[in-house]
Order: structure tokens, then C-alpha cells, then sequence
């Protein structure tokens, strides 16, 4: 049986940690802070560690609302996506997670590019 990323990258635990300080340095970012001024941060890093956990292979469905309808009325535009894909990156770093597991991670949230991209 083949391991999931899910796995690799630790599982449920693993993913809430690494989604909490994720989010602690996209809310430290002036340019990324101001899009969850009006979020429930607790309820927003849920959602984001249970829709990690569903992209990368974890026994895991993913429950939220579509990408595209939750950030319709946001204004992401690409330099604000690609600032959260490093602040992802980093934190991926920051706890050891090889190069090749980055970047799958990467590539599942990079898929939701268009979704998530509304202002440009």
C-alpha cells in the first residue's frame, strides 16, 4: 500500500499544527491580514486543516462552502495568493517537510488558483 501525503506529512495532529502557524504568519503579514479581519480564526483553521487534510490523501472530506463562492467578494489577486503559497512554503519548512512533499502540497493549493484569484 502506497503511503499518502497525508501520512508523510504526519496526519491530523501534524496538520493543525502546521495550519496554526501558518496562520499565525499570514495574520503577522500586513498584506494578508486585513482579508480575516472579519473571520473566526478558529473556526477558519479548522476548515483549512480539514481541507489540507482532504487534498493530500487523509481519511478526510472536505465540508466547506466552494473555493470559488467563499472568496467571490474577497479581491485576492495573484501577488496576495502567491504571498500565502510562500507563507504555506515556509511553514512547510519550518517543520522539515522535504522539498518533493512541499511541493505537492503546493501543487493541490495552486489548483485552486482560479477559485481563489478573483481581482487582477
Amino acid at each position: 500500500m502506497t503511503e499518502t501525503l497525508y501520512t508523510r506529512l504526519g496526519g491530523e495532529d501534524a496538520l493543525t499544527v502546521v495550519v496554526d502557524r501558518f496562520y499565525d504568519r499570514v495574520l503577522a503579514d500586513e498584506r494578508l491580514a486585513p482579508f480575516f479581519e472579519d473571520v473566526d480564526m478558529q473556526q477558519q483553521r479548522a476548515h483549512q486543516a480539514q481541507f489540507l487534510s482532504a487534498v493530500t490523501g487523509g481519511p478526510v472530506e472536505y465540508t466547506g462552502a466552494d473555493m470559488a463562492s467563499v472568496h467571490a467578494d474577497l479581491d485576492v489577486g495573484r501577488a496576495d495568493f502567491d504571498a500565502i503559497a510562500t507563507h504555506l512554503d515556509d511553514t512547510l519548512a519550518e517543520f522539515d517537510v522535504d522539498e518533493a512533499d512541499r511541493e505537492a502540497v503546493l501543487a493541490e493549493f495552486g489548483s485552486y488558483e482560479d477559485a481563489i484569484v478573483t481581482a487582477d
